[in-house]
């Protein structure tokens, strides 16, 4: 991906204003929990694992489940238009009301705050829940508290969404889950301090920027990293390629000034480095606020896409109007309405055509600024952009997160 125009509205709201809590979601899902998240961790459910759900079990769920007229969704702050104006829209067409409230800061002590209604078998008050791939995801799924989506019901999610969101390693087939929107991982540098531009991963391993190459302090960002330049797909990378990541991450740590956490947007606005592991919104931001010109990049070898979920609780009391909004959100015009407003990865194709008709309908500086949000692809990746995009490791035990902990925890400690 070349560098994006730092100009572009998309990067202004959304991907480039990454919401309040996204670190810290990274932070639990890449296992620096601490606290809520790691009280969590050995908490298992009343049920038994699903992770495939079953034809049957998939029918006996909804068997005589009806539509109520009302739901309860949770959500992340700025993840939708304050007014609320495709909820407003699901109403006037379904007769459902909404309460959305942002209620989900991290994932962590989201898990911790409803697992024991859940254990229970008690509603958690919601009816929807958006829920990131990090280890929470899995235990969502295999303590038994993530309903099983009958897909048959969700025929705008099959007609319109994106490939790439059909085959994700953390919910195969998306049996329990359908995407809200995502983000990427990639690198950051100073065009003026590299004298070249960076397209490789292993610009990260040149040593002519030996003491000025930063990575992420966070294990699981930092291993991604590793599996990503000796060719494994994080998401379905073994514990054989986490070895093999960590050997590679070791022969890189002499070039390494620092394992950043967010203070690795300081030192590349200081020159203590010049290429470093980022998030896309933080350059954007540094750009913005002292008027540098850092770029962004997705590697050839590979980059890292986050991705948030809808999801609808075991326990929920109305599971019908959760399922008929999750499927209102994949109707192109409202997913085109949705990515105006956000500007993370839109998992509906078809949106981008729709975001350019209504901007044709605008005029001057406000018709220029939705051109633009349509236009970009940190929006509307395109297909060769995708083809490098890659999931975290799904750890399905709690063994394989901590083995995954141990194996990259000491380049960053050591």
């Amino acid at each position: 991906m070349s560098a994006p125009n730092f100009s572009d509205p998309s990067l202004l709201r959304g991907l480039t204003q990454r919401r309040f809590g996204r670190r810290d979601a990274l932070k639990l899902s890449g296992l620096a929990a601490s606290g809520a998240a790691l009280a969590a961790c050995g908490v298992q459910g009343k049920g038994t694992s699903t992770a495939s759900a079953a034809p049957d079990a998939i029918a006996q769920y909804w068997n005589g489940k009806v539509k109520n007229g009302n739901m309860r969704f949770a959500g992340w702050p700025l993840y939708m238009d304050p007014k609320q104006p495709e909820l407003k829209q699901f109403t006037q067409k379904t007769g459902i009301t909404v309460k959305y409230q942002e209620v989900i800061q991290e994932m962590g002590p989201w898990f911790a705050k409803v697992q024991p209604q859940l254990s229970a078998g008690q509603s958690i008050g919601y009816d929807l829940m958006v829920i990131t791939n990090s280890f929470q995801f899995t235990q969502f799924r295999d303590s038994g508290f993530l309903a099983p989506l009958d897909l048959a019901k969700l025929p705008n999610y099959t007609k319109n969404a994106a490939d790439s969101y059909k085959k994700e390693a953390f919910d195969p087939g998306n049996q329990y889950s359908i995407p809200w929107a995502s983000g990427m991982t990639g690198i950051a540098y100073d065009r003026s301090k590299t004298k070249r531009d960076i397209t490789k991963l292993s610009d990260l391993w040149d040593p002519a920027f030996k003491g000025k190459i930063g990575m992420f302090s966070d294990i699981q960002e930092l291993g991604n990293f590793g599996l990503l330049a000796v060719g494994a797909d994080p998401g379905k990378s073994t514990a054989d390629d986490w070895e093999k990541a960590a050997a590679k991450l070791k022969e890189q740590k002499p070039l390494v000034r620092k394992y950043y956490d967010q203070s690795y947007v300081e030192a590349l606005g200081n020159g203590d480095v010049w290429i470093t592991q980022a998030w896309s919104g933080d350059i954007f931001q540094k750009n913005l606020s002292d008027g540098s010109d850092f770029r962004f990049v997705i590697p050839e070898e590979g980059g890292t896409i986050w991705t948030d979920n809808m999801t609808i609780p075991v326990t929920a009391e109305n599971p019908v109007d959760a399922l008929m909004l999750m499927d209102f959100f994949y109707e192109v015009p409202i997913a085109a309405s949705l990515a105006n407003y956000i500007n993370y990865v839109c998992p509906v194709p078809g949106a981008q055509a729709q975001m350019r008709t209504d901007a044709g309908k605008l005029t001057g500086e406000d018709k220029d600024a939705a051109l633009a949000v349509a236009n970009s692809k940190l929006v509307f990746p395109t297909a060769a952009e995708y083809s490098k995009l890659h999931y975290y490791v799904a750890f399905e035990t709690i063994s394989e997160q901590q083995k995954f902990q141990k194996t990259f925890e000491p380049i960053v400690l050591g």
